[in-house]
């Protein structure tokens, strides 16, 4: 590991960017949770809580060692775990990557785990055991995202003297997680939406969102947080960061535009969820690409991936999948359009700026490797979760609802009783 002076403009940057990504969380919670149906909020939102504590646990125990320790026999596959376990060596205020002590730079990527496992959750809304959540969460955050993201974030010499072969060896770009986090997560979302198949009455009956409100704030809080998530990827603030912010902006704002015409040309209406989801898709996509394109790129890269994924929500029907808050179509749709369009458009190496096709070979091949990983194994882990403590609750809960049946709560009270009881409290006071 390099040692190197630290710097504190870099450092009061990314602990600000780690700051921004946390609040991903809380932003994606109450995106999902406002997504689905009245008893089921308080369970969504909880599949995010529980994804960040358990992933973040196993990150200072092993996780980090595993993406960025010394690639093992220099095979770029996977770290070295016993390097950096329980961060030997980096959880004291000497040790310094880059320009930024190590603690801030492990906070900041631990965070990176934690909201790609998050944003899983959303396949399998309305039906799936908290507990068998929280296990599948664990085993995959090991065995998928840990060795992926050592694929793509770990570069020779910046951590580990030798890193991943996707960064190092392939050498295709992905500037902040559209293969590690997003075609990762979206690959892994559409295994366990077939392994636990579809909701009871999917396709048969509404499932609308129960607020709107929370979906459009939770955009926001996400839009916010990803100026954390892609320009804190730079690792320095300095112009590569403001690049990054600039681009995830205008990416964004065309994405939404794009989804917004797709659905009043499709739909006859522009509405507030194709709004917010529309910001999704185009922060999505500028992922891999905020620092490997110009602004007229970003543009390109929101407009078509707000409209690629505006039409690839209504693919789960014609498959017969249950995806139900549209991870596949949002984030795996999306992580692919931004990771194949630097191929085209990105800054010196894309096919429209005069870089030939030698840059979109190796793109393709990222994205190819990542989805088949990730699918596969992500299928494999939910069927073994499945076959040994049950993935799935029974009927009965799904139809009573979820947050009862799991957690013994309901997200909001509007019981007579209650209203009663506070009625009769007020009059009281003012006796």
């Amino acid at each position: 590991m390099e040692q190197a002076v630290i710097n504190s403009g870099d450092t009061a940057w990314m602990l600000m960017s780690a700051g921004l990504v946390t609040l991903m969380i809380p932003g994606l919670v109450l995106f999902y949770g406002g997504m689905v149906r009245v008893k089921s909020v308080l369970n969504m939102m909880m599949m995010s809580f529980g994804a960040l504590a358990i992933v973040f646990v196993l990150w200072i125990a092993y996780g980090f060692s595993l993406v960025f320790g010394d690639s093992v026999n220099g095979s770029g596959l996977i770290g070295d775990v016993t390097q950096f376990a329980f961060l030997k060596g980096l959880d004291n205020s000497e040790a310094v990557i880059g320009t930024i002590p190590a603690a801030v730079f492990v906070g900041f990527q631990g965070m990176f785990a934690a909201i790609t496992v998050a944003l899983i959750s959303g396949a399998i809304a309305d039906r799936a055991k908290f507990g068998a959540w929280l296990v599948f969460a664990g085993i995959w955050a090991t065995i998928v995202y840990f060795p992926v993201a050592h694929w793509v974030f770990a570069f020779d010499d910046f951590v580990a003297k030798t890193g991943g072969w996707i960064a190092n060896d392939l050498g295709a770009l992905d500037f902040a997680g559209g293969t590690a986090v997003h075609i990762n997560a979206g690959a892994a979302g559409l295994a366990l939406a077939l392994v636990l198949g579809k909701r009871v009455g999917f396709g048969k009956m509404p499932m609308r969102p129960h607020n709107l409100p929370l979906v459009m704030l939770g955009a926001g809080l996400l839009w916010f947080g990803w100026f954390g998530f892609n320009a804190g990827s730079a690792i320095a603030s300095n112009g590569t960061a403001g690049l990054a912010l600039l681009n995830t902006i205008g990416a964004t704002a065309a994405a939404v535009l794009a989804w917004l015409l797709v659905e009043k040309m499709r739909d006859g209406h522009a509405t507030s969820l194709g709004a917010a989801s529309g910001v999704v898709a185009g922060l999505v996509a500028i992922t891999p690409a905020c620092a490997a394109v110009d602004a007229s790129g970003a543009l390109i890269i929101g407009a078509v991936s707000g409209a690629l994924c505006a039409l690839s929500v209504g693919l789960k029907f014609k498959f017969g999948f249950d995806d139900s808050l549209d991870v596949v179509a949002v984030h795996l749709v999306g992580g692919i359009v931004g990771t194949i369009l630097i191929g085209f458009v990105g800054v010196d190496v894309g096919l429209f700026n005069g870089g030939g096709t030698e840059q979109l070979v190796k793109q393709a091949i990222g994205a190819g490797a990542v989805l088949a990983y990730s699918f596969v194994l992500s299928y494999v882990i939910a069927k073994l979760v499945d076959l040994t403590i049950g993935f799935r609750i029974s009927v009965e809960q799904e139809l009573a609802g979820i947050d009862l049946a799991i957690h013994a709560e309901r997200g909001y009270e509007f019981s007579d009783n209650n209203q009663g009881n506070f009625l009769a409290s007020s009059r009281g006071a003012q006796e």
